[in-house]
Order: C-alpha cells, then sequence, then structure tokens
C-alpha cells in the first residue's frame, strides 16, 4: 500500500457541512447574459417563433436500454435514516495531537482549535463532540443498524427520516470485531428494508449505495461489486464487499442495495488519499451483519464459536509439504488441550478443508465460519491428513474472553539443515523474557543469519523451534541431530512464536 493511502471510517462531523457548501459554491456554473436587441434578424424580417417539444411523461425504467434506479430509490430511501450524534465534554490529557483519534470518528477534515492544540499536555475541559452518519431501519418496530464507529462514545443519538419526522435513539448493542451497531428508536410502522443473501452477490453486480454524506442530505450513487472476501480495516472478523459506488464521509452506516432495492451491505469504510471517493469502499455483508445484529438484540452480547486451534494460510510451499494440489484451506499449526478441536480428534498438521459443509478458503475464512457457529452447535468437518481426508464432528464452544483461540505454543526451528540458524535450550530465563508458557518444549533460536534462507522463509530471533519435518524437537541438542543429515534441501519447520504456532518451509535449494 503507498503510504499515503488512509482507511477512512465515513461518518462526518457537521462542520464539513461548511466545506462543502463553499466547494459546491465555487462549481456553480456562471450564467452568460445574451442582451438581444431585436426579434428581428439581421435582414430585418421577423424571426420564426421556437417551437420547443416537451414531454411530461415519466421516464421508462428502461428507456433503450439504459435502466432507470428511481423505482428502486423510491423503495429504499425511506429506510436510511441519518444518524446525528454527540457526546458529553471531557476533561482530557493532550498528549497527542489533537485530531489524530477524532479523525477516525468524525471523518476527514476535523480538526481541534489552534487554541486547544496550544495547550498540548496540559489538563483541560474537552468540548462536546459532534458527528453525523447513517443507518438502515431493518425492523418496523424501530431496530436500525449502523456502525460501531459512529455511535462508540455516543451520549445522544438523534434519527431523522426522509418524512422529516425525528425521533431520540438508544444504543442497543454494539460489536466492535465487526463494527456493526444496534440502535432502537420508540416507533411503530416503520418503512423497514428487506435483507437478500449476500453470499449469492457476484462481482460485476450492480448495486446501489445510499446514505448521508458530510451531512448534506441523503444522496445516492451507483456502481458494480468490485470484490468480494476483502480484508482492510484490521478488524477481527472482516468480509467486506468492495464497490466502486461513489462512498464519503458520513455514509457510515449506511446501505448498498442491489437493483431489486435488497439490502447486500452495510457501507463502512473507504480507501483513500486525499479524504474522499476514490473508487474504492468497503461494506459489512448483510449474513454478518444479521448475525450480529441477531446476537446483540437476542442476548445483549455477540455469542462467537471457539475451536480451539492455532491456525494459518496455506502457501504453495507448505501445499506441497501437505500433498494438497492447491493451496486452499487452513493449516493447524496448535490445538488446544481439551478444546473442541482436541475432542474432536483435529491434530497438528492437519489442514481444515470443510467446516459445517462450507469449503474453507483460508483461515480468515475459517475464524469467520468458526465465530458465527452457534455454540454447542455439534458441526462436520473436514481435514486432510497425510493427503487423505479424514470426516470429524466437533460440538463448538463459546469464544473465552476476547480471544479466538487458547493457542498451544509449538514452534520448529533447526540449525545444521538450516544454514545461519544457531539454537539454544529453553531455560527459565529465556522463557520468562520471550513469555513462553510453561508447556512448550523446543529449542530457541538466539542468532540469525539475516542473509539466509531461513531468514527469508519468516524464522527469526525468539522463535521457539518445535517440530523439524514433523519430528518433535525437546531441546538444543534434538535439533542440531535433525538438521546433521538431512533427506531434502527442503525443511518444513514448526515454530511457537508471539503466542502462536506456525509452520515454515525453508528451502535450502535457493540459498545464494
Amino acid at each position: 500500500m503507498n503510504p499515503t493511502d488512509t482507511f477512512m471510517k465515513t461518518s462526518s462531523h457537521p462542520s464539513l457541512r461548511k466545506r462543502a457548501a463553499v466547494l459546491g459554491s465555487v462549481c456553480v456554473l456562471s450564467a452568460s447574459l445574451v442582451a438581444f436587441t431585436s426579434a428581428k434578424d439581421a435582414a430585418g424580417t421577423k424571426a420564426e417563433p421556437l417551437h420547443i417539444q416537451v414531454s411530461d411523461a415519466p421516464l421508462s425504467t428502461a428507456a433503450r436500454g439504459f435502466p432507470s434506479f428511481a423505482p428502486v430509490v423510491k423503495a429504499v430511501a425511506p429506510s436510511v435514516v441519518k444518524i446525528a450524534v454527540s457526546s458529553e465534554a471531557q476533561v482530557s490529557q493532550m498528549d497527542m495531537p489533537g485530531g489524530m483519534d477524532l479523525r477516525r470518528f468524525f471523518g476527514p477534515g476535523f480538526q481541534m482549535p489552534d487554541d486547544m492544540q496550544q495547550q498540548q499536555g496540559r489538563q483541560r475541559h474537552m468540548p462536546k463532540e459532534q458527528g453525523v452518519g447513517s443507518g438502515i431501519i431493518v425492523t418496523p418496530d424501530g431496530y436500525i443498524l449502523t456502525n460501531n464507529h459512529v455511535v462508540d462514545h455516543a451520549s445522544t443519538i438523534k434519527v431523522s427520516l426522509t418524512d422529516g419526522r425525528e425521533f431520540n435513539g438508544k444504543v442497543i448493542g454494539r460489536d466492535p470485531k465487526t463494527d456493526v451497531a444496534v440502535v432502537k428508536v420508540d416507533a411503530k410502522d416503520l418503512p423497514a428494508m428487506a435483507f437478500a443473501d449476500s453470499d449469492k452477490i457476484e462481482v460485476g453486480d450492480m448495486v446501489l449505495a445510499v446514505g448521508h454524506p458530510f451531512g448534506i442530505g441523503q444522496t445516492v450513487t451507483t456502481g458494480i461489486i468490485s470484490a468480494k472476501g476483502r480484508a482492510t480495516m484490521g478488524l477481527d472478523y472482516e468480509d467486506f464487499i468492495q464497490t466502486d459506488a461513489a462512498i464519503n464521509p458520513g455514509n457510515s452506516g449506511g446501505a448498498l442495495v442491489d437493483v431489486e432495492g435488497r439490502l447486500i451491505g452495510m457501507n463502512t469504510a473507504i480507501l483513500s488519499r486525499n479524504g474522499g471517493n476514490q473508487g474504492i469502499g468497503f461494506a459489512v455483508p448483510t449474513n454478518l451483519a444479521r448475525w450480529v445484529m441477531e446476537s446483540l438484540v437476542n442476548t445483549g452480547r455477540v455469542e462467537r464459536g471457539f475451536l480451539g486451534v492455532n491456525i494459518q494460510d496455506m502457501t504453495p510451499q507448505l501445499a506441497e509439504q501437505f500433498k494438497m494440489d492447491r493451496a486452499k484451506g487452513a493449516l493447524v499449526s496448535g490445538v488446544s488441550p481439551d478444546s473442541p478441536a482436541d475432542k474432536a480428534g483435529v491434530k497438528s498438521g492437519d489442514v481444515i478443508t470443510d467446516f459445517n459443509g462450507k469449503p474453507v478458503n483460508d483461515s480468515r475464512h475459517l475464524k469467520l465460519q468458526v465465530g458465527s457457529t452457534a455454540p454447542g452447535a455439534a458441526v462436520p468437518m473436514n481435514v486432510l491428513r497425510d493427503g487423505k481426508t479424514v470426516n470429524l464432528t466437533v460440538t463448538v464452544k463459546e469464544l473465552p474472553g476476547d480471544k479466538l483461540a487458547d493457542a498451544t505454543p509449538a514452534a520448529d526451528k533447526a540449525e545444521d539443515a538450516l544454514h545461519g540458524v544457531g539454537v539454544a535450550d529453553l531455560d527459565q530465563a529465556t522463557r520468562d523474557q520471550l513469555k513462553v508458557p510453561s508447556q512448550i518444549k523446543g529449542a530457541v533460536i538466539v542468532s540469525l543469519d539475516e542473509d539466509s534462507v531461513a531468514y527469508d522463509a519468516g524464522l527469526r530471533q525468539g522463535d521457539v523451534i518445535l517440530e523439524i519435518n514433523r519430528q518433535p524437537v525437546k531441546n538444543a541438542d534434538q535439533a542440531t541431530a535433525l538438521c546433521a543429515k538431512p533427506e531434502s534441501k527442503v525443511s518444513l519447520v514448526k515454530v511457537w512464536s508471539r503466542g502462536g504456532t506456525r509452520f515454515i518451509v525453508v528451502d535450502e535449494s535457493k540459498a545464494g
């Protein structure tokens, strides 16, 4: 990514409305004044009267093959609301630049007043913060879907409908892990939007984005689905729809609909170098948003499934080592003791290819699939083990705390076959320094040549080698012995690193 690229959540500060108004006035075209001194032509004869053909018939929805989306807009527009929020004034110790955190909440362009920036490092009274975003009415009795970053820290919420009505909103629940939130207003017979199955959308499908950019009023833009399954924001659970429909600050929480007027996503963020739309916007798919919303409404929190494995993406090199034709699935590099995966028979080195009847493309998709599985559910799971498919059934538990899985630390690293790698026994002092759990056995990498193939493959100082070519390593001597006479120049190393385990392929044939 270019250093100037910025991922921006698309809620907006009201002060931007002034800016938008000024810019708008600049863009107003000047009208040229033409003076007609006479209704006669140069020859002095009276000019023929103008005969202008006027048609007051409504535009056809399929005029000459170019459709009008007016019927779709009329159907969905009442369901998209403006959400204006404010937070209470606070006393704060300002040690960082004033607009740094607020930019994420209010959108680009928000700046701390000069007099406040001059008081950096001093305790002072912060003014009330205000912002504008969008929301989607999803039930007739007043449940509204929006982004977590729109209502986070909000003390008051004002919801405005297109018919002019305004309601006070209350946050029912928030989920920062997906940037989804639910707001409730006290009303009945509201225009709720129908949901579509977001799993069935295709790249190239035409879509419309509806929201309140910059707080100027409801705005509709159109484009296509540019990509699916994007992970861009660094959230715990991401599966964004990418679209080129224009999305700007204030569109956060707005609707992304198909040409039949069904909700397929909730607009959330943009990738921009200048703070405005550049044709790359992201929306939370409805299937993910709906699951989070229903969990928040029904239980007051999001109940996520827990498997108890360390997983990583497959690479072509790893696929070759695990006898796979394609680099698909999630590679298990560690299994927590007594976890659902452990009880189901999952082993380190298994490649999970299917979960609950759906294919697993990579580790992120497995994380989404497991997380959205109800705790207590017994689901089928296929793993590839030594080139053969093994059918398992796992009973998913609820995710404990904020962790996706309690990783069983494990690592693979060696010396002789791994040129440039120096290892030592894992003593107590090293465990304390690296925070290595007591159950981890292996050899710790204490030196590493940065010009080595092992370094290029991903090994680092402080990694604990757990296995070499699927043989367990308990100490430095074993690591050295396993590397002394390698059968191949390609070594499969399992390591524990920074709280988790992973496999690394070191191909010494690439040396030099």
